[in-house]
């Protein structure tokens, strides 16, 4: 039987071709996944162990202590460094002061990614030199004015040797003298960050208190025991506000949360990637349908001369088995260059991943192949048993056989309840007003569309009669041709249409979520913000009280309204309050009061709380709000005022003086400004010169708080159509494969149409028209439980997105149907030029 499943996987090359290329397709996609996150995470291993190749043992502050006025308080400072490098086995301690520093490039913007711009002492050593940071060109800042500028950096603002660089901590502008270039391990900076460096003075005195310290890095003696080093700094450090961590831990912790990060990308790929496959299943299904159709023959021969039906199953089995694994092998070559392009994506849409060599683990290659084998030997598994169950007296009577009546009412009926019961849960779903009905959501989304794709051949039917009756109008008996042979099989047609379908499916929801969802901010941003600007920070420090004061003095400023923001507990539930001038607040949000008085909010006593927030904690004007403060401080002021909800606040709204205290250091989040009237357009340039070109502050009009929120969604809902375009990739190839099988199985039906004087071109177009059919009933089908499905998980989106409300982008959805008519255009082009090339007299005369 081994050998007979060989020789007919090699006698079937061609028509075997398009189903090994669906999974190859999937299996390369999943290898390419796997791979990709090894490497990247392999890149950032390997640049965080050399950042840490010096480090035996880090010490840090991981709290004040709570030392009584008057008294020393235990700090990490000159007189800890030394106790620590007095130890044995330590040959040196780094003290280390680390921030945030935003270096401008040569458009004054940000020269780092908001989340990477980083800031460090730079710690000479006899030598002069860092060994953290070493040298390219120049010198280590020395003194105040002086600065030294990571590689990729400095070619960023274009500085040498020499020159002044222009830089903001979290205040003015600051200009200090490039004096060094350095080389950096620190994966933060070549994930696309910056590093500025500074004498420890000046970074004590711009990052944390002069004498003071972050870190200590402490270096060993080579074969010193890190653990018991360790054990002996934590020994001789404050019992509280300390923490001793050896290299091997921190490397430890650093790789697991690369690891976590990592398998966040690495799952999101993976789902698209078992889409790819599921429809790939589809395809292989039909395929081995109709081999084992073509072959039922044979088969009964194999049967007649004493064949059991389990070897009849395993030699199908088999030779499914060797396809997927060829498919498979080439699949996973594929599949690096896959994880090679990923990586010049991302990179390219701002991701700046860290740059290193691809790792092939063997788990890798492994999982390709197995998922590979596994997913053609499970689609194989029940033509192969259906093929068993036939006699041989039936077999050799027939080469096609219809199905079954019986076995299509049941098939139905298990496909009406499982759409009955995925309908009903997504209409359930209707009624839920948060998100915790995600789980039911994908519950009653999976349900519909198994369901749809059980119900898909009764569903073929009124389509396909309705489309062929256009179809015979336009072409006479190419159309009518055409009906009928989509109608033949409607399993077949359900199969192949059902690939495409899910794809479509998935697309058609993403879209009308995502353009849903665009309008609701629109929406959102018109409703509540009446400001023509907001001021913030690139960093995530915020910005000095004085910014807010300059921008009030500047000309054509009406209000500059800054805003504060700090958490807090109530009643163990976490919550937001937002302070500001509230004279000023009127003129840059639509602040609507339902109840008291927003006059009456002031000092520390009083506060107005949104609807819903009081709603939920049964809160009216005169309550008493319990506020736990997650400083330690507690406060209860009354609640005086209630307010609609506004996208601008939170959950309460308060006077500075409430929430000041509980901040580490009083920095505004943004500032709202309003323009005087005629005088918005010349506004930005003016607060950027007000501010003198500072980099960290970010101007931004409603139009650019839109486009920002527009633009996220439409980089992730594009990023979606690439993931999915390879599941629509193997269903177009699906509906090849399906046409040219077909072909091959009607070789002397079309051989019979010529004789009786169909031509070449009538043969084409009937081959043109069924797949046209196919692909539109695909189509239409997903299309349609695409917008049921949008429709009904929308409704999860209310309670914290008001502004939602769905919108179907008819134009989008019209662009999807156009190409999927084009998509059966295509497919059609290597089959109808197959059928219409037969030669009239052998294709009569074929078995």
């Amino acid at each position: 039987m081994f050998r007979t499943a060989l020789r007919n996987l090699l006698a079937h090359k061609a028509r075997l071709m398009m189903t090994a290329l669906a999974v190859l397709l999937g299996t390369a996609f999943v290898s390419g996944t796997l791979v990709f996150s090894d490497s990247v995470g392999s890149a950032y291993r390997d640049k965080t162990s050399r950042s840490l190749d010096d480090v035996a043992v880090s010490v840090t502050e991981i709290g004040r202590s709570n030392t009584a006025p008057g008294k020393d308080r235990r700090v990490l400072d000159d007189k800890m460094v030394a106790t620590v490098r007095a130890l044995p086995g330590v040959t040196s301690v780094r003290p280390s002061v680390v921030g945030v520093a935003t270096v401008a490039d040569r458009n004054n913007d940000p020269a780092g990614s908001e989340w990477g711009s980083s800031a460090a002492n730079y710690v000479a050593g006899k030598d002069g030199k860092d060994s953290r940071y070493p040298l390219l060109k120049g010198r280590g800042p020395a003194a105040a004015g002086e600065m030294a500028l990571d590689v990729k950096t400095a070619g960023k603002t274009g500085a040498k040797i020499g020159d002044t660089v222009r830089l903001a901590v979290d205040g003015p502008v600051m200009t200090k003298k490039l004096v060094g270039i350095v080389e950096t391990d620190d994966p933060r900076v070549s994930a696309g960050g910056s590093l500025a460096l500074f004498d420890t003075p000046t970074a004590q005195k711009l990052f944390g208190k002069p004498g003071e310290y972050g870190e200590l890095v402490v270096s060993a003696a080579p074969g010193t025991d890190q653990n018991e080093l360790t054990r002996k700094v934590g020994a001789i450090l404050p019992k509280e506000g300390f923490r001793a961590q050896s290299g091997k831990q921190l490397a430890a912790e650093e790789s697991k949360l690369i690891d976590e990060q990592t398998s966040s990308i690495r799952n999101t790929f993976l789902v698209f990637a078992g889409i790819s496959l599921f429809v790939g299943i589809f395809i292989i299904a039909n395929t081995f349908t109709m081999l084992i159709a073509q072959r039922s023959r044979e088969i009964a021969l194999l049967r007649a001369v004493g064949a059991s039906r389990r070897q009849v199953v395993r030699s199908v089995m088999i030779e499914a088995g060797l396809l997927g694994l060829v498919a498979s092998a080439v699949g996973f070559v594929l599949g690096l260059g896959i994880a090679t392009g990923l990586w010049s994506v991302l990179n390219s849409s701002g991701a700046a991943l860290p740059e290193g060599p691809l790792v092939v683990e063997p788990t890798a290659a492994l999982s390709a192949l197995a998922v590979g084998v596994v997913v053609t030997v499970l689609a194989a598994w029940l033509p192969s048993r259906k093929a068993a169950k036939i006699a041989p007296v039936e077999a050799l009577s027939a080469v096609d056989q219809a199905p079954t009546t019986r076995s299509l009412v049941v098939r139905n009926s298990i496909g009406a309840a499982l759409t009955a019961l995925g309908v009903a849960v997504m209409l359930y779903v209707t009624t839920l007003r948060d998100s915790g009905g995600l789980t039911a959501a994908m519950a009653g989304s999976a349900l519909t569309l198994a369901g749809v794709i059980v119900l898909a051949p009764l569903l073929s039917r009124p389509f396909v009669n309705l489309f062929g009756r256009l179809a015979v109008r336009l072409f006479g008996v190419s159309g009518k041709l055409a009906t009928q042979n989509a109608l033949r099989n409607p399993r077949r047609t359900a199969a192949t249409a059902s690939a495409l379908m899910i794809g479509l499916t998935l697309i058609t929801g993403l879209t009308v979520a995502a353009v849903s969802a665009n309008q609701g901010m629109d929406k959102m941003g018109a409703q509540d913000l009446t400001a023509d600007y907001k001021v913030s920070s690139n960093s995530y420090l915020g910005l000095s009280p004085d910014v807010a004061k300059k921008l009030a003095e500047q000309p054509g400023v009406t209000a500059s309204a800054p805003i504060r923001m700090v958490g807090f507990q109530s009643k163990g539930e976490p919550a937001g309050i937002r302070a500001t001038d509230l004279a000023k607040l009127s003129q840059v949000t639509d602040l609507k009061i339902t109840g008291g008085s927003l006059s009456e909010v002031r000092g520390t006593t009083a506060v107005a709380v949104a609807e819903d927030y009081a709603k939920k904690n049964r809160l009216t004007v005169g309550s008493t709000l319990p506020m736990d403060f997650y400083d330690g401080k507690k406060a209860t002021p009354r609640v005086v005022a209630v307010y609609a909800e506004n996208d601008v606040l939170t959950d309460v709204l308060a006077a500075p003086a409430l929430v000041d205290p509980h901040l580490e250091k009083v920095r505004d989040d943004e500032v709202l400004i309003k323009a005087a009237p005629g005088r918005a357009g010349s506004l930005p340039g003016k607060i950027k010169e007000t501010l003198g070109g500072n980099p960290i502050i970010k101007v931004q009009s409603q139009d650019d708080l839109r486009r920002s929120e527009a633009g996220d969604i439409d980089d992730i809902l594009y990023l979606m159509y690439g993931l999915l375009g390879m599941a629509v990739v193997i269903a177009v190839i699906g509906v090849v494969n399906t046409l040219a099988m077909s072909v091959f199985e009607r070789t002397r039906e079309i051989g019979m149409l010529r004789a009786i004087g169909l031509a070449r071109t009538g043969i084409k177009q009937m081959v043109r028209l069924e797949s046209v059919m196919i692909s539109m009933f695909g189509a239409v089908l997903g299309v349609g439980v695409g917008i049921f499905l949008a429709w009904s998980g929308g409704h999860l989106l209310r309670s914290s997105f008001p502004q939602y409300e769905m919108v179907v982008p008819w134009a989008r959805i019209g662009l999807f149907l156009l190409l999927a008519l084009v998509v059966g255009v295509l497919a059609a082009v290597w089959p109808a030029r197959r059928a219409a090339k037969l030669n009239m007299l052998e294709s009569i005369g074929a078995q």
